[in-house]
């Protein structure tokens, strides 16, 4: 290029964060305005720790965190190698005689053996110096890690300081929304990103989220070997913190991983001429790493055994009945999450959907094992109470040899009985606790609603919402059984994830590649079962399962509502906001006649008036004020009590503090971002924090409302599909051979020849048995004929289409159990179009949209 004297200068930079085209890309900076803070190399990297930094309370708070994580570590190993080899449990057992000159008295010093001892045992015990050998290093690699942390993070705080104008006293009170809005504004002093003038929410969503957002679109699709039927157990889910880690491993950043860098696919995986090499790549990876978790299984098990015992078992002793109580599986987080929906966000709903959900898994305990529970409670009781009345009667009891052991025992089993006897208060409701939970939750699959008194839907809920101790026991089991997953199950699936990882990835301009689905485009990925017919071109292959898509595109434009999305998305979400508005306000003047399972009769229970959804609808403007100090309708209140900050919004729900918070919440929510940075300087801390609770309660219960909304008019909807197919059976005779066989498995698609997809498996996999798919993700399904062409500002990497059609025929599809699609038995035979050759595309560059 041509010099020329120009105040514009080239930004050479030392790293590939320009997407491809953006390379020459000119900005204008002018001397002596460029920041410490300008052109940052990594931003994804920089936007986790921005991010970590505020969930984690400050420098100092997290600092003391990984030190004491450091310590923990040492402890472990420590105490564990000490107790095997240092002790001598005759001593203390009693079961040898210890001569004392002074005193006949055993103490503890009694049964350490001494150090020579010690030592020599260590020396002579193989596995003992292996064992130490590896938790050395992995102790040294977590105290470099450290120390690179401790500098990284010294100076994320120097930029909430010094760019942000926060300090770490603030931080903890400050929301993220007020972080991130920072973020935005400083972007046009700073310029942190180089490839674009100005920054949005969803940019910043997309660094923090990008390789979270795959994993919760492969979940999505059932593309991830975590369901498997087993012979005696039945279906079941297992998703454990050693097998996510894995696939990260393998997916995301480990040696040979599919991304190049944080921010960009490797090129040769955005071709589909070389899939099938890319496949017996990614498996071959897959059986390596899956050989050295089974080589490093058994320091890996005694590690989790180890840190399980000292982890719990002091939680049991105080609390028995912890075993017994439940939490949100690590497969349920990944299934419920939105599509760009941060960590604090996500457990904020899970929260508070806690209450009702245990209520809810309470209503089917077994009345025999209640029966059971009683008498072995009463006859334990009686036997503690003549204990503890001999104590206190002589404390010389407790002398007597298990006799304090049989206390502990016997108030366990009591505590124990207790969490299977029912409080002979409760009200046997699921239909409405189910309702309660998918106000939070926000996914459930359509089967469940009708049917939540059935065990069937209790056993499937129990997979996202299981015991407590069922989490450690698969944590326990996890060392041994993701080896298995690994070079069994996944390695099979090699194929569809390279397929997967190129139909689904686009590049957008100044952030890099990220998953399509985070781009919540409802004409690419929307369902038209799930108020998108008419505005998308998705097939069966494309669409996001559960309403994904629309639902995560309403969280994110609540959560964050200074988000400009696209023209297309606008008019959706305005028309979804709008149709509750006014359904809402006319509820009141529709005929009472109407089913309580239609959307304006929900929202009529929902809403105490007309004026209580104007208050909460949905612009975040001055009307906030009002709502502060009238509070809350009788049907929002309904879904916030189970919040746990609710008793703070009561007791400081007076009206002066409903005022004061009303002023403050239209500054930040409609203000400039100058309003937005000072939206607390003027408050104090409490007040701040308050502000910032009061707003989210806001959007959480406008979520909760257009969720129940939304999935009330998907079962109508699906209704009225089954119920207009149903009268054109009964017209014509003919009419069976003219519907097609997908509309008779899924009322919710509609009557078009969707491409079949043999993204998912037809049956639930097993360990044992996987069928391999060889045209699995053979390429994104082309849409209708006349369809729009891609979008301008888009860059998709797809490969070559395949019609899924075999003779004309259609393959039968049944929708299976949270996500996937399976094949009826009766279904025609598959037969696949041969696919290309694999040097057929090398020659072809990929088909290109781009984002903006």
């Amino acid at each position: 290029m041509a010099h020329f004297d120009t105040e514009y200068q080239r930004l050479e930079a030392s790293y590939s964060d320009s997407p491809p085209g953006e390379e020459n890309l000119l900005m204008h900076v002018p001397e002596g305005t460029k920041s410490q803070w300008h052109h940052i190399e990594n931003l994804d990297l920089f936007f986790q720790r921005v991010y970590n930094l505020h969930q984690k309370n400050g420098f100092t708070c997290m600092l003391m965190a990984e030190f004491f994580e450091l310590v923990q570590l040492l402890f472990v190993v420590g105490f564990t190698v000490f107790l095997a080899n240092c002790v001598d449990y005759d001593v203390l057992f009693a079961n040898k005689f210890v001569n004392h000159t002074d005193s006949s008295k055993v103490t503890l010093p009694d049964a350490f053996l001494p150090m020579d001892v010690c030592s020599a045992r260590i020396r002579h015990n193989a596995f003992m110096i292996f064992v130490l050998t590896i938790s050395g290093v992995f102790w040294l690699h977590r105290l470099v890690k450290f120390i690179y942390n401790v500098c990284c993070y010294w100076e994320i705080q120097s930029f909430y300081i010094n760019a942000l104008k926060m300090t770490m006293s603030e931080l903890p009170y400050a929301t993220w929304q007020e972080v991130q809005a920072r973020i935005v504004e400083i972007q046009k002093e700073h310029q942190i990103c180089i490839h674009k003038k100005e920054l949005t929410e969803l940019d910043i969503y997309h660094r923090i989220l990008r390789f979270k957002n795959y994993m919760v679109a492969m979940v999505n699709k059932s593309l991830l070997p975590v369901r498997f039927r087993l012979p005696v157990l039945g279906e079941c889910v297992f998703y454990t913190r050693g097998l996510k880690y894995n696939f990260e491993l393998i997916f995301f950043w480990g040696p040979g991983s599919l991304f190049e860098n944080e921010w960009s696919l490797k090129p040769e995986y955005k071709r589909g001429g070389n899939r099938l090499e890319l496949a017996d790549r990614l498996a071959s990876r897959i059986l390596w790493i899956g050989i050295a978790n089974l080589l490093l299984c058994p320091v890996i098990l005694v590690w989790q055994i180890l840190y399980a015992f000292f982890s719990y078992t002091e939680v049991i002793k105080r609390e028995p009945g912890s075993l017994g109580a439940r939490c949100w599986s690590l497969y349920g987080r990944c299934y419920l999450r939105h599509f760009n929906e941060l960590d604090h966000e996500l457990m904020s709903r899970l929260s508070k959907g806690y209450k009702a959900a245990s209520k809810y898994m309470n209503c089917f305990l077994s009345p025999l094992l209640t029966v059971v529970a009683k008498n072995v409670a009463f006859f334990a009781g009686s036997l503690l109470a003549v204990l503890i009345a001999l104590t206190i009667y002589d404390e010389d009891v407790l002398a007597v040899e298990h006799v304090l052991s049989s206390i502990t025992l016997l108030g366990v089993c009591i505590t124990v009985c207790r969490s299977f006897i029912p409080d002979k208060h409760m009200v046997f409701c699921p239909e409405q606790l189910l309702r309660v939970i998918l106000a939070h939750i926000h996914y459930m699959p359509d089967h469940w609603q009708g049917n939540a008194h059935r065990y069937e839907t209790r056993d499937q809920f129990s997979q996202l919402f299981q015991y407590k101790a069922v989490f450690i026991l698969e944590e326990l089991l996890s060392p041994v059984v993701t080896p298995i997953i690994l070079i069994f199950c996944l390695r099979r699936k090699s194929l569809e994830i390279i397929d997967f990882f190129r139909n689904f990835t686009v590049e957008v301009v100044g952030v890099g590649d990220t998953c399509s689905f985070a781009q919540m485009d409802i004409r690419q990925h929307g369902h038209p079962a799930w108020m998108s017919e008419g505005k998308t071109e998705a097939s069966i292959y494309q669409q996001a399962e559960d309403g994904k898509t629309e639902l995560s595109l309403m969280h994110f434009a609540i959560t964050n509502p200074h988000w400009q999305p696209p023209l297309e998305t606008t008019h959706f979400i305005s028309q979804l906001k709008e149709r509750v508005h006014r359904e809402a306000t006319g509820a009141d003047t529709h005929s009472p006649s109407l089913s309580e399972s239609e959307p304006r009769s929900l929202v009529a229970n929902l809403m105490e008036g007309p004026s209580t959804l104007a208050s909460v609808h949905f612009g975040r403007d001055s009307s906030l004020t009002n709502h502060a100090a009238a509070g809350l309708s009788d049907g929002a209140s309904a879904l916030r009590s189970l919040s746990p900050i609710s008793s703070s919004l009561h007791l400081r729900g007076s009206l002066s503090a409903a005022h004061r918070a009303g002023d403050i919440s239209s500054k930040a929510m409609t203000g400039s971002g100058t309003d937005a940075r000072t939206v607390s300087s003027g408050s104090s801390a409490w007040e701040g924090q308050f502000t910032s609770l009061v707003l989210s309660e806001y959007a959480s219960t406008e979520m909760s409302i257009h969720a129940l909304y939304m999935h009330e008019l998907h079962k109508q909807q699906s209704r009225a599909e089954l119920s207009r197919h149903t009268w054109h059976r009964r017209e014509s005779d003919e009419s069976s051979d003219s519907i097609p066989d997908e509309v008779r498995s899924e009322p919710n698609t509609r009557s078009r020849n969707f491409p079949r997809s043999h993204t998912f498996p037809t049956t639930v996999p097993s360990p044992s048995a996987i069928p391999t798919s060889a045209s699995a993700y053979s390429g994104t399904s082309a849409g209708k004929e006349g369809a729009k062409p891609p979008s301008s500002s888009q860059r998709r990497h797809s490969g070559p289409t395949t019609d899924h059609f075999a003779g004309g025929k259609v393959s039968r599809l049944a929708r299976v159990p949270m996500g996937g699609w399976a094949e009826d038995g009766q279904a025609a035979p598959k037969h696949h179009e041969p696919l290309p050759e694999e040097s057929s595309e090398d020659e072809m560059p990929p088909r290109i949209h781009k984002v903006a």
